[in-house]
């Protein structure tokens, strides 16, 4: 349900792409952005996990220093029937993970000093479980088709506002304040689906993290634990790769983070695994 969720939200932007461009430009102005945007992402999406990794400074770690987690990676691997990820350690105490890597031949896996000292053996399966969950349903390229669709409509906006339009489509759609409401509604509309995108590529990672394991209640577990410490400890991160993470490591606004979040609320989450949103005495 949540694959079909997400191709809905891509057709979704694609769409509002093409009523952009031909606002804009017509055929020749949709052509030129879409273009564009996707040699920006193409770029980022053979190099993101370059990028990312060594934005936190992430370590790669040998089986010898981190027996815990390579046990259950490969274990998890060989039940999800993908290949064996690199393996990473960030250096700070806040509690979190994340995955990156354009497909499964090509994925790291990387943890903080933080998660590993805060979760248990069953609480860290889960977590690394749903990192896994975003390499097997390859959400890399769910996101980079999404990113560019989204940069495609944000520049088609910009330019046509800039460089101006024809008279003949200005007076056809209400002149400059028909423009500049194209220029602000545009990108908005397209960033928030973007974000609906992420949302949905998070349930399904932890639905695809509980069935990898077993054991929903070690993951929704874990959950609780990072998100309640990550707030007392909080990760700087960049918003290019807050979508990365098990937890959105940015603070924002209680308003604005829930509109703009790239993360569906954690007790959300939780009651999608377990049927409630706190555990309670369950573990």
């Amino acid at each position: 349900m949540n694959g079909f969720k997400t191709a809905i939200l891509l057709i979704l932007l694609t769409l509002l792409l093409m009523l952009a461009g031909e606002y804009f430009g017509g055929r020749n102005g949709l052509v030129i952005a879409f273009v564009v945007a996707a040699a920006m992402n193409f770029f980022s999406y053979f190099y993101s996990d370059k990028i990312a990794l060594a934005m936190y400074g992430a370590r790669p770690v040998s089986r010898a220093e981190l027996p815990r987690a390579y046990q259950v990676v490969e274990r998890l691997t060989q039940k999800a029937g993908i290949p064996m990820p690199k393996i990473y350690v960030l250096p700070t105490e806040s509690p979190n993970a994340f995955a990156t890597g354009r497909n499964p031949q090509h994925a790291s896996v990387a943890v903080t000093h933080g998660i590993l000292e805060l979760l248990s053996d069953e609480e860290l399966e889960g977590v690394l479980a749903h990192e896994l969950g975003h390499v097997r349903n390859r959400d890399i390229l769910t996101s980079s088709i999404a990113a560019t669709l989204a940069g495609a409509i944000t520049l088609l906006a910009r330019m046509g506002f800039w460089f101006g339009m024809s008279g003949e489509r200005e007076e056809r759609h209400g002149g400059g304040v028909g423009a500049l409401l194209m220029l602000l509604l545009a990108p908005l509309a397209a960033m928030l689906i973007q974000l609906w995108v992420s949302r949905t590529r998070e349930y399904e990672a932890d639905a695809s993290g509980a069935q990898l394991t077993g054991n929903p209640y070690a993951l929704a577990s874990a959950l609780e634990k990072i998100s309640a410490v990550s707030k007392r400890v909080p990760l700087p991160a960049s918003p290019t790769t807050a979508h990365l993470f098990i937890i959105e490591p940015l603070l924002a606004g209680e308003m604005w983070a829930s509109l703009f979040s790239t993360h569906p609320p954690i007790q959300k989450r939780i009651e999608r695994l377990i049927g409630r949103t706190a555990l309670g005495s369950r573990i």
